[in-house]
């Protein structure tokens, strides 16, 4: 099951509950002893062993000014007075004290860190025991306020500043630079006596770029076409090399994948049965042809947000408000209005770490402890999404009712109401046919199947146990059919081709939001208005109700703001990530995390002369990106040098470009492409179903359910297009760190593990496609075995294999043969698997 979203809030609530805050008994309290009343040696065991427990453990929350669920152990009245819910302990009497239920685990879980030693407890339970013995008050003091304030320090911090263009530094070796990116990058190099890295060699340059902009090996003849043509003209070459790439279809389907990650998208709703979100692929549809298009980024926020209370409402803005619905939704939650309050926390934290690059989730259930977000803050942010409806509720059509909107033309509109019609008079007929023969049945049963036969479920089976008797096998045969066929058509109504999943409003009058203490649902405070961060000293929005009056025109207040010029976080985070996805780590290298506490930008004015930039070139990412692809920085060698390696081991100066892993989705598109049956024709559409292995579909709840299966062509398609369910993935795409789906996903992790290895070594698919590889290579150059290792060489690397590497793939391929018995075919497949498996084909150099 998923984790639940109190994420980061289960200290405070489970402190909330040692107070007894939720807790229906009250323990009957004694008068609080004085101290003289104790024996010299009752004190000394609460100064020398108690007292180091309640400092280690219970203080921090149930110290002099910190009082969860209203306890206090600074006292002994305050003890006995107890919290919310009575007394905390019963003097002599530890088996009816709260506070040694608590410790032991009992029914509260206290300290929720963890549950403290037995030695611990056993010194508690005494103390209890021996009627709780202490001073009359514990000189302690207070604990520090961790929560950072909004004040002019606060507000000064550098994300949180206007963006302003600096100008490019001045170098002494100006020649290196190509244009200002690579004068911020050399300034610091030369600052700390570093040199960059010469240039990469052409072949290396292209594969790496060919992989950057589309995900995709280049061929091996276009590699050294370019080669040859960089060596006459290098300016020309790769700027024709860009532009070429950048126009390319394939540019979109690769780049709308970083931005699938961090907007969480999945085609299923998670928990036990994990259905499809109908129309979702839309979506994703949506976000290709956006970056193929090179739609302003700033547009496209817009149309994510409120596509639907724009001036101009299209088919394509409304499925851009598909990103409400691709988090996690329970269809059965144990406590709906929880739940519901789960979902709007999921759009509140996504939106802000993947579009503002703030963690203001952090404040659900009380200030922020790392950044000045007041707890107030996150409710204004989340009453700007206070009014979407929820996804649904159980059934498929609440949620169809709930979240999925027509986006037909009239045309569209009218074949669908045709095909509907049809429907429902061949339903109606079938039914009138299964009455005929039910009828004629009836009459005829006795005792307990008139019961069963009440229920339509059971009637095929009662009249089966009559076959020969009232009815003919064939008049049953026939009505077997047509009951069959007439259940097909009432679970597969016709739905209209043109419908998309969206967001839809309660209505024109948002309900009031009220701030929830400590995330509590059930114990609201304060009425707060939409409204944003008060550390960014942004005026209350304007809002206006869409003209159409089925929203409350909150959403398009917020899409304005976050779509600024003058938001001094949206172009930031944004050229950070086109930085990150170029070079595999960003300016800053906590993507989602521009706060007090994230990571610094090791190039601030680099930073904010690429934002100054986006926003001054229309918010277009095709401008970046050929800023970032034209500098020498980008083609610098991945070559270590020792002195740099001492001086800056993590590159963090971009000394040189760093080698990486092919990502999971490159990984099978380029095993497909080099073998020759990668499927790029095909774009956009209904998302694919590879074939998954009986035993890894064993591992669902229900095996199998949710997985169809596609045809041989559409299994080949780019894995963009694979159907992603969250409780079920494809097991090359798992091993090689998919992503994360549950919740916005910045980077991906980069492991490096044996499971990894036996997969490409041993899966079913990696030897189904080493064979196809060793097929083509044989088709290429019939009848000639070292040609065809030269030729499955050339397509792995993209680059012509030396006379020694072809050897070594000769020999393999001998001592396969005679070492271990296997026929020829066999043999070339296992070269074929062993080349897929080379570290120059799975990392860009």
């Amino acid at each position: 099951m998923p984790r639940r979203s109190l994420r980061g809030c289960a200290l405070t609530v489970a402190a909330l509950l040692w107070g007894g805050g939720f807790l229906p008994c009250v323990r009957a309290a004694e008068e609080p002893a004085p101290a003289a009343a104790f024996t010299e040696a009752d004190l000394q065991f609460f100064a020398e062993q108690v007292r180091p427990v309640l400092e280690a453990h219970c203080l921090k929350c149930h110290g002099p000014t910190n009082f969860k669920g209203g306890l206090t152990l600074t006292s002994r009245a305050a003890i006995l007075k107890g919290g919310e819910s009575g007394a905390a302990v019963v003097p002599g009497r530890p088996e009816a004290s709260l506070l040694v239920e608590a410790i032991n685990y009992a029914s509260l879980e206290m300290p929720p860190t963890g549950k403290i030693s037995p030695e611990n407890i056993a010194t508690l339970t005494e103390w209890v025991r021996r009627g709780v013995p202490m001073p009359e008050k514990l000189d302690v003091a207070p604990a520090a306020h961790h929560s950072p304030e909004v004040n002019d320090e606060t507000r000064a911090f550098w994300s949180f500043q206007p963006v302003r263009r600096p100008e490019p530094p001045v170098v002494s070796r100006p020649e290196w630079v190509h244009n200002p990116i690579d004068a911020f990058i050399l300034s610091r190099l030369e600052g700390v006596g570093l040199e960059p890295n010469p240039p990469a060699d052409p072949r290396v340059l292209y594969r790496r770029l060919h992989y950057d902009l589309l995900g995709l090996p280049p061929d091996p003849d276009d590699v050294e076409q370019f080669a040859r043509a960089y060596a006459a003209d290098p300016k020309g070459t790769w700027t024709r090399a860009v532009e070429t790439l950048l126009a390319s279809p394939h540019h979109g389907e690769h780049w709308a994948r970083y931005w699938l990650d961090l907007v969480r998208y999945a085609e299923t709703n998670s928990f036990e049965r994990d259905n499809p979100k109908p129309f979702v692929w839309r979506y994703r549809d949506y976000v290709i042809r956006a970056f193929n298009s090179d739609k302003p980024y700033d547009q496209f926020l817009r149309e994510q947000l409120a596509g639907d209370e724009l001036d101009v409402v299209t088919p394509e803005s409304l499925i851009a408000t598909g990103f409400y619905r691709l988090g996690l939704w329970d269809d059965e939650p144990a406590d709906p209005l929880l739940a519901f309050y789960d979902g709007l926390d999921d759009i509140t934290a996504t939106t802000c770490q993947a579009f503002l690059g703030l963690t203001m989730n952090c404040a659900r259930c009380h200030e922020h402890k790392l950044d000045p977000i007041p707890h107030a803050d996150y409710y204004r942010l989340l009453a700007f999404f206070r009014n979407i409806r929820h996804y649904g509720q159980r059934s498929d059509e609440s949620v169809y009712a709930a979240s999925v909107r027509s986006i037909a033309t009239p045309e569209e509109e009218s074949a669908f109401a045709a095909a509907k019609e049809d429907w429902e008079r061949r339903v109606a007929e079938l039914r009138r046919q299964l009455d005929e023969v039910e009828e004629g049945v009836r009459p005829h049963l006795k005792g307990g199947e008139i019961d069963d036969f009440q229920r339509d479920s059971e009637r095929l089976r009662v009249i089966r146990q009559h076959v020969g008797e009232w009815i003919s096998q064939e008049d049953f045969d026939r009505y077997a059919r047509l009951r069959q066929e007439w259940t097909e058509l009432r679970r597969h109504p016709p739905r209209s081709a043109a419908q998309a999943l969206v967001v839809k409003e309660q209505g024109p009058d948002p309900p009031v939001t009220h701030v929830l203490l400590r995330g509590n649902p059930q114990s609201e405070g304060e009425v707060v208005q939409p409204g944003f961060p008060s550390v960014l000293g942004v005026p209350d929005p304007e809002i206006r109700r869409p003209a159409h009056g089925e929203s409350s025109g909150r959403r398009r207040a917020l899409a304005e703001w976050i779509a600024s010029p003058k938001n001094p976080l949206t172009a930031r985070v944004m050229v950070n990530r086109l930085w990150q996805w170029h070079f595999g780590r960003g300016i800053v290298r906590s993507p989602n995390n521009f706060g007090l506490q994230g990571d610094p930008p090791t190039h601030p004015e680099l930073l904010d002369w690429l934002a100054a930039e986006f926003v001054e070139h229309g918010w277009s990412l095709k401008h970046i990106h050929r800023l970032i692809l034209a500098s020498n920085t980008y083609r610098m060698s991945s070559a270590s040098r020792p002195e740099a390696l001492a001086q800056d081991p993590l590159n963090d100066l971009f000394w040189r470009f760093d080698m990486r892993r092919l990502r999971a989705e490159e990984i099978r598109d380029s095993i497909l492409a080099v073998n020759g049956t990668l499927n790029l024709d095909k774009m956009y559409g209904p998302s694919i179903y590879p074939t998954i292995p009986a035993e890894v579909l064993a591992g669902q709840s229900r095996p199998g359910a949710g997985w169809e299966k596609s045809s041989p062509e559409d299994e080949r398609r780019r894995s963009i297009y694979i159907h992603i369910k969250r409780s079920l993935q494809v097991p090359i795409l798992a091993s090689f760190d998919v992503a994360d789906t549950d919740f916005t996903c910045p980077e991906r992790f980069v492991s490096t593990q044996p499971t990894q290895a036996l997969g490409m070594l041993n899966s079913t698919f990696i030897n189904e496609q080493a064979a196809l590889l060793a097929e083509a290579a044989a088709r290429a150059v019939p009848q000639d075995l070292p040609g065809q290792v030269a030729c499955v060489l050339r397509r792995v690397t993209q680059r012509p294999p030396t006379a020694a590497e072809i050897e070594r793939g000769l020999s393999l391929i001998a001592d396969l043969e005679r070492e271990h018995g296997l026929d020829a075919a066999s043999a070339r497949r296992y070269f074929c698997v062993v080349a897929l498996n080379l570290n120059e084909f799975l990392y860009l150099d």
